[in-house]
Protein backbone atom coordinates (compact mmCIF):
# COMPACT_ATOMS: atom_id res chain seq x y z
CA UNK A 1 0.00 0.00 0.00
CA UNK A 2 1.61 3.75 -0.92
CA UNK A 3 1.95 5.48 2.08
CA UNK A 4 0.15 9.07 2.18
CA UNK A 5 2.35 11.90 2.52
CA UNK A 6 2.15 15.17 4.59
CA UNK A 7 2.19 18.56 2.62
CA UNK A 8 5.69 18.35 4.47
CA UNK A 9 7.43 15.69 2.77
CA UNK A 10 9.53 17.09 0.31
CA UNK A 11 10.91 19.65 3.52
CA UNK A 12 11.66 16.36 5.36
CA UNK A 13 13.65 14.78 2.32
CA UNK A 14 15.66 17.81 1.77
CA UNK A 15 16.73 18.10 5.02
CA UNK A 16 17.85 14.97 5.41
CA UNK A 17 14.85 13.53 7.18
CA UNK A 18 15.09 9.62 7.60
CA UNK A 19 11.47 8.46 6.67
CA UNK A 20 9.74 5.60 7.56
CA UNK A 21 5.89 4.28 7.52
CA UNK A 22 4.31 4.96 10.66
CA UNK A 23 0.31 4.22 10.87
CA UNK A 24 0.55 4.51 6.33
CA UNK A 25 2.29 7.69 6.53
CA UNK A 26 5.45 8.73 5.05
CA UNK A 27 7.08 10.56 8.13
CA UNK A 28 10.43 11.45 9.13
CA UNK A 29 11.70 9.15 12.05
CA UNK A 30 14.91 11.64 12.58
CA UNK A 31 16.93 14.04 10.99
CA UNK A 32 20.45 14.07 12.47
CA UNK A 33 19.53 12.13 15.56
CA UNK A 34 16.73 11.27 17.96
CA UNK A 35 19.32 12.10 21.18
CA UNK A 36 20.32 15.79 19.33
CA UNK A 37 16.97 16.26 18.48
CA UNK A 38 15.61 15.18 22.02
CA UNK A 39 18.15 17.34 23.63
CA UNK A 40 17.15 20.49 21.15
CA UNK A 41 13.70 20.74 22.42
CA UNK A 42 14.46 20.15 25.98
CA UNK A 43 17.39 23.35 25.80
CA UNK A 44 15.44 25.28 23.13
CA UNK A 45 12.88 24.28 20.65
CA UNK A 46 11.86 21.35 18.22
CA UNK A 47 9.26 21.30 15.39
CA UNK A 48 7.49 18.46 14.62
CA UNK A 49 5.00 17.62 11.69
CA UNK A 50 2.04 16.39 12.66
CA UNK A 51 -0.80 16.33 10.08
CA UNK A 52 -1.45 13.12 10.38
CA UNK A 53 -3.38 13.33 13.57
CA UNK A 54 -6.55 13.50 13.07
CA UNK A 55 -9.31 16.26 12.85
CA UNK A 56 -13.25 15.36 13.85
CA UNK A 57 -16.10 18.48 13.82
CA UNK A 58 -18.83 17.92 16.19
CA UNK A 59 -21.77 20.25 15.81
CA UNK A 60 -25.31 20.69 16.83
CA UNK A 61 -27.47 21.28 19.24
CA UNK A 62 -26.95 17.91 21.29
CA UNK A 63 -23.00 18.23 20.60
CA UNK A 64 -22.27 18.32 24.24
CA UNK A 65 -24.83 16.02 25.21
CA UNK A 66 -23.01 13.16 22.91
CA UNK A 67 -19.62 13.99 23.48
CA UNK A 68 -20.88 13.17 27.48
CA UNK A 69 -22.32 10.13 26.12
CA UNK A 70 -19.50 8.78 24.60
CA UNK A 71 -16.07 10.46 26.33
CA UNK A 72 -14.87 9.52 30.32
CA UNK A 73 -14.03 13.17 31.11
CA UNK A 74 -16.45 15.81 32.32
CA UNK A 75 -17.06 18.20 29.06
CA UNK A 76 -19.50 20.38 30.97
CA UNK A 77 -16.47 21.84 32.79
CA UNK A 78 -15.61 23.24 29.15
CA UNK A 79 -15.31 26.56 28.01
CA UNK A 80 -14.40 27.96 24.89
CA UNK A 81 -11.52 28.34 23.63
CA UNK A 82 -10.12 25.61 26.07
CA UNK A 83 -9.23 22.43 25.68
CA UNK A 84 -9.50 19.04 27.38
CA UNK A 85 -7.88 15.33 27.52
CA UNK A 86 -10.01 12.64 27.80
CA UNK A 87 -10.82 8.73 26.51
CA UNK A 88 -13.19 7.31 24.40
CA UNK A 89 -13.90 3.24 25.95
CA UNK A 90 -15.51 0.65 24.68
CA UNK A 91 -18.42 -1.25 26.75
CA UNK A 92 -15.89 -3.50 28.66
CA UNK A 93 -13.92 0.18 29.68
CA UNK A 94 -11.03 -0.83 26.94
CA UNK A 95 -9.83 2.52 25.13
CA UNK A 96 -10.71 3.04 22.14
CA UNK A 97 -8.75 5.81 22.08
CA UNK A 98 -7.32 8.70 23.91
CA UNK A 99 -8.18 12.67 22.60
CA UNK A 100 -8.15 15.85 22.70
CA UNK A 101 -11.37 18.29 23.15
CA UNK A 102 -11.71 21.92 21.81
CA UNK A 103 -14.91 23.91 22.42
CA UNK A 104 -15.19 25.62 19.56
CA UNK A 105 -18.62 27.33 20.60
CA UNK A 106 -21.43 26.14 22.78
CA UNK A 107 -22.84 23.69 19.60
CA UNK A 108 -19.30 23.29 18.04
CA UNK A 109 -16.32 21.12 18.96
CA UNK A 110 -12.99 19.83 17.75
CA UNK A 111 -11.59 16.41 18.58
CA UNK A 112 -7.69 15.48 17.91
CA UNK A 113 -7.42 11.91 17.44
CA UNK A 114 -4.46 9.74 17.09
CA UNK A 115 -3.62 9.47 13.78
CA UNK A 116 -3.24 5.62 13.52
CA UNK A 117 -7.10 5.61 14.99
CA UNK A 118 -8.83 8.07 13.30
CA UNK A 119 -10.74 6.25 10.93
CA UNK A 120 -11.85 3.37 13.95
CA UNK A 121 -12.60 6.44 15.92
CA UNK A 122 -14.70 8.36 13.21
CA UNK A 123 -16.69 5.04 12.67
CA UNK A 124 -17.03 4.13 16.56
CA UNK A 125 -18.45 7.40 16.83
CA UNK A 126 -21.08 7.24 14.18
CA UNK A 127 -22.07 4.20 15.23
CA UNK A 128 -22.75 5.71 18.67
CA UNK A 129 -24.67 8.94 17.56
CA UNK A 130 -28.28 7.56 17.28
CA UNK A 131 -30.41 9.59 18.91
CA UNK A 132 -28.75 12.45 18.87
CA UNK A 133 -29.54 15.63 16.91
CA UNK A 134 -25.41 16.48 15.65
CA UNK A 135 -23.29 16.33 12.45
CA UNK A 136 -20.09 14.61 12.36
CA UNK A 137 -17.21 15.87 10.04
CA UNK A 138 -14.05 13.90 9.03
CA UNK A 139 -11.90 17.01 8.24
CA UNK A 140 -8.57 15.31 8.67
CA UNK A 141 -7.59 15.22 4.77
CA UNK A 142 -8.45 19.27 4.72
CA UNK A 143 -5.78 20.55 7.72
CA UNK A 144 -1.97 20.55 8.23
CA UNK A 145 -0.42 20.88 11.61
CA UNK A 146 2.73 21.65 13.04
CA UNK A 147 3.94 21.18 16.85
CA UNK A 148 6.54 23.92 17.78
CA UNK A 149 8.10 22.47 21.60
CA UNK A 150 10.34 23.85 23.86
CA UNK A 151 11.69 26.49 26.01
CA UNK A 152 11.87 29.04 23.33
CA UNK A 153 8.93 27.95 21.82
CA UNK A 154 7.21 31.46 22.54
CA UNK A 155 9.87 33.74 21.85
CA UNK A 156 10.30 32.00 18.27
CA UNK A 157 6.49 31.91 17.24
CA UNK A 158 6.23 35.21 18.47
CA UNK A 159 8.39 36.76 15.93
CA UNK A 160 5.89 35.98 13.51
CA UNK A 161 2.20 37.10 14.59
CA UNK A 162 0.98 40.19 16.12
CA UNK A 163 -1.04 37.93 18.57
CA UNK A 164 0.24 38.30 22.14
CA UNK A 165 0.90 34.51 22.42
CA UNK A 166 1.48 34.74 26.72
CA UNK A 167 -2.63 35.28 26.27
CA UNK A 168 -2.69 31.87 25.36
CA UNK A 169 -2.50 29.58 29.04
CA UNK A 170 -2.12 26.05 28.79
CA UNK A 171 -5.14 23.34 27.60
CA UNK A 172 -6.22 26.96 25.75
CA UNK A 173 -6.30 28.03 21.65
CA UNK A 174 -6.91 30.99 19.96
CA UNK A 175 -8.78 30.72 16.27
CA UNK A 176 -8.27 32.93 12.97
CA UNK A 177 -4.61 34.59 14.05
CA UNK A 178 -2.42 35.04 11.78
CA UNK A 179 0.77 33.04 11.75
CA UNK A 180 3.51 34.00 9.08
CA UNK A 181 0.86 35.93 7.04
CA UNK A 182 -1.19 32.05 7.20
CA UNK A 183 -4.69 31.91 8.96
CA UNK A 184 -3.93 29.51 11.66
CA UNK A 185 -5.76 27.59 15.10
CA UNK A 186 -3.23 27.88 17.79
CA UNK A 187 -3.14 25.57 20.84
CA UNK A 188 -1.06 25.55 23.89
CA UNK A 189 -1.06 21.70 24.71
CA UNK A 190 2.39 19.94 23.80
CA UNK A 191 3.45 16.07 24.28
CA UNK A 192 6.60 16.55 25.13
CA UNK A 193 6.68 17.94 29.03
CA UNK A 194 7.74 21.37 27.55
CA UNK A 195 6.12 24.68 26.72
CA UNK A 196 4.94 25.01 23.00
CA UNK A 197 2.04 25.27 20.87
CA UNK A 198 0.17 23.36 17.71
CA UNK A 199 -0.19 25.30 14.89
CA UNK A 200 -3.47 24.15 12.56
CA UNK A 201 -3.87 25.77 9.00
CA UNK A 202 -4.59 24.33 5.21
CA UNK A 203 -2.52 21.90 3.56
CA UNK A 204 -1.34 24.96 1.52
CA UNK A 205 -0.56 27.17 4.29
CA UNK A 206 1.34 24.63 6.50
CA UNK A 207 4.25 24.54 4.08
CA UNK A 208 4.95 28.05 4.79
CA UNK A 209 4.50 27.89 8.39
CA UNK A 210 6.95 25.31 8.99
CA UNK A 211 9.43 27.19 6.67
CA UNK A 212 9.04 30.44 8.80
CA UNK A 213 9.49 29.11 11.74
CA UNK A 214 12.67 27.45 10.66
CA UNK A 215 13.66 30.43 9.15
CA UNK A 216 13.50 32.79 11.88
CA UNK A 217 14.38 29.87 14.41
CA UNK A 218 17.45 29.14 13.61
CA UNK A 219 18.95 31.97 15.65
CA UNK A 220 17.83 30.36 18.56
CA UNK A 221 18.86 27.07 17.76
CA UNK A 222 15.40 25.49 16.25
CA UNK A 223 15.34 22.18 15.34
CA UNK A 224 13.18 20.14 13.16
CA UNK A 225 12.15 17.37 15.25
CA UNK A 226 10.78 13.61 14.11
CA UNK A 227 9.04 10.83 15.66
CA UNK A 228 11.62 8.89 17.65
CA UNK A 229 12.07 12.21 19.76
CA UNK A 230 8.77 12.66 20.13
CA UNK A 231 8.39 9.31 21.68
CA UNK A 232 10.95 9.62 23.99
CA UNK A 233 10.16 13.41 24.95
CA UNK A 234 6.43 12.23 25.67
CA UNK A 235 8.04 9.27 27.81
CA UNK A 236 9.84 11.47 30.19
CA UNK A 237 7.30 13.39 30.63
CA UNK A 238 5.37 10.35 32.18
CA UNK A 239 2.64 10.66 29.26
CA UNK A 240 0.96 7.31 27.99
CA UNK A 241 0.63 6.15 24.19
CA UNK A 242 -2.13 4.75 23.06
CA UNK A 243 -1.34 0.32 22.36
CA UNK A 244 1.47 1.07 25.32
CA UNK A 245 -0.14 2.49 28.43
CA UNK A 246 -3.67 2.20 26.97
CA UNK A 247 -5.27 0.14 24.64
CA UNK A 248 -8.40 -2.01 23.82
CA UNK A 249 -6.89 -4.53 26.87
CA UNK A 250 -5.55 -1.85 29.39
CA UNK A 251 -8.57 0.74 30.59
CA UNK A 252 -7.38 4.42 31.42
CA UNK A 253 -7.62 3.02 35.33
CA UNK A 254 -4.94 0.57 34.44
CA UNK A 255 -2.87 3.18 32.72
CA UNK A 256 -3.02 5.16 35.77
CA UNK A 257 -5.20 8.05 34.01
CA UNK A 258 -8.04 8.05 36.32
CA UNK A 259 -8.18 11.99 36.66
CA UNK A 260 -9.64 11.56 33.10
CA UNK A 261 -12.09 9.74 34.35
CA UNK A 262 -14.99 11.42 36.32
CA UNK A 263 -16.80 7.96 37.47
CA UNK A 264 -19.34 10.35 39.16
CA UNK A 265 -20.68 12.06 36.17
CA UNK A 266 -24.07 10.85 34.35
CA UNK A 267 -23.95 7.32 32.36
CA UNK A 268 -21.15 7.24 29.09
CA UNK A 269 -20.22 4.02 27.23
CA UNK A 270 -17.94 2.24 29.54
CA UNK A 271 -18.76 3.53 33.05
CA UNK A 272 -20.85 0.54 34.24
CA UNK A 273 -17.43 -1.25 33.12
CA UNK A 274 -14.95 1.28 35.24
CA UNK A 275 -17.03 1.56 38.06
CA UNK A 276 -16.90 -2.30 38.81
CA UNK A 277 -12.49 -2.12 37.68
CA UNK A 278 -12.42 0.58 39.87
CA UNK A 279 -13.63 -1.02 43.26
CA UNK A 280 -11.01 -4.14 42.75
CA UNK A 281 -8.38 -2.95 40.34
CA UNK A 282 -5.73 -5.30 39.37
CA UNK A 283 -3.21 -4.02 37.35
CA UNK A 284 -1.53 -0.84 36.83
CA UNK A 285 1.20 1.10 34.67
CA UNK A 286 3.90 2.55 37.06
CA UNK A 287 7.50 3.47 36.71
CA UNK A 288 10.55 2.36 37.22
CA UNK A 289 14.12 2.56 36.92
CA UNK A 290 16.92 0.04 36.39
CA UNK A 291 19.24 -0.72 38.91
CA UNK A 292 21.62 -3.39 36.83
CA UNK A 293 22.46 -2.70 33.60
CA UNK A 294 20.68 -3.08 30.63
CA UNK A 295 17.74 -1.73 28.36
CA UNK A 296 14.01 -2.03 29.53
CA UNK A 297 12.37 -2.56 26.10
CA UNK A 298 8.47 -3.19 25.22
CA UNK A 299 6.81 -6.14 26.21
CA UNK A 300 9.85 -7.63 28.67
CA UNK A 301 8.39 -9.66 31.91
CA UNK A 302 8.54 -8.01 34.89
CA UNK A 303 8.51 -10.70 37.90
CA UNK A 304 8.71 -10.46 41.99
CA UNK A 305 10.33 -13.02 43.65
CA UNK A 306 10.39 -15.04 40.74
CA UNK A 307 6.56 -14.77 40.09
CA UNK A 308 5.98 -12.94 36.66
CA UNK A 309 3.55 -9.95 37.45
CA UNK A 310 3.99 -7.74 34.34
CA UNK A 311 5.44 -6.37 31.53
CA UNK A 312 7.20 -3.42 30.22
CA UNK A 313 5.12 -0.82 27.85
CA UNK A 314 8.02 1.94 27.20
CA UNK A 315 11.53 1.73 28.27
CA UNK A 316 14.75 3.54 27.20
CA UNK A 317 17.35 5.11 28.06
CA UNK A 318 16.79 8.78 28.86
CA UNK A 319 18.57 11.48 27.22
CA UNK A 320 17.79 14.15 29.92
CA UNK A 321 18.45 11.74 33.29
CA UNK A 322 20.79 9.67 31.74
CA UNK A 323 19.06 6.46 33.14
CA UNK A 324 17.65 3.42 31.81
CA UNK A 325 13.52 3.75 32.97
CA UNK A 326 10.36 2.51 31.91
CA UNK A 327 7.14 1.72 32.96
CA UNK A 328 5.38 -1.39 32.82
CA UNK A 329 1.97 -2.70 33.36
CA UNK A 330 2.21 -4.73 36.99
CA UNK A 331 0.19 -6.33 39.29
CA UNK A 332 -1.97 -3.65 41.13
CA UNK A 333 -0.87 -4.82 44.71
CA UNK A 334 2.81 -4.97 43.61
CA UNK A 335 2.49 -1.28 42.71
CA UNK A 336 4.25 0.61 45.27
CA UNK A 337 6.77 3.23 44.97
CA UNK A 338 10.27 2.34 46.44
CA UNK A 339 9.14 -1.46 45.75
CA UNK A 340 11.58 -3.73 44.02
CA UNK A 341 10.90 -5.57 40.78
CA UNK A 342 13.15 -7.47 38.15
CA UNK A 343 12.87 -7.08 34.73
CA UNK A 344 13.87 -9.57 32.57
CA UNK A 345 16.88 -8.61 29.76
CA UNK A 346 18.12 -11.49 27.55
CA UNK A 347 16.80 -14.10 29.91
CA UNK A 348 18.29 -12.51 33.04
CA UNK A 349 16.71 -10.73 35.53
CA UNK A 350 17.78 -7.43 36.37
CA UNK A 351 16.81 -5.30 39.38
CA UNK A 352 14.53 -2.23 39.22
CA UNK A 353 12.76 0.14 41.29
CA UNK A 354 9.08 1.48 41.25
CA UNK A 355 9.16 5.48 41.02
CA UNK A 356 7.43 8.45 40.24
CA UNK A 357 6.32 8.02 36.45
CA UNK A 358 6.51 11.55 35.54
CA UNK A 359 10.16 10.86 34.92
CA UNK A 360 10.65 14.58 33.78
CA UNK A 361 9.56 17.93 35.25
CA UNK A 362 9.82 21.11 33.87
Amino acid sequence: MELKKTPLYDEHIKLGGKVVDYAGWALPVQYVGIMKEHKAVRSKAGIFDVTHMGEIIVKGKEALEYLQHIFTNDLSKLKKQQIMYTFMCYPDGGVVDDLLVYKIDEDEYMLVPNAANTDKDFKWMIDNKEGYNIILENVSEKIGEVALQGPLAEKILSELTEEDLSEIRPFYFKKDILVADTECLVSRTGYTGEDGFEIYTSLEGIKKVWNSILEVGEKYGVAPAGLGCRDTLRFEAGLPLYGHEISETISPLEGDQKFFVKLDKEDFIGKEALVKQNENLKRKVVGFELKGRGVPREEYEVYKNGNKIGHVTTGYFSPTLKKNIGMALIDSSEAKLGNEIEILIRKKPVKAEIINKRFYKR
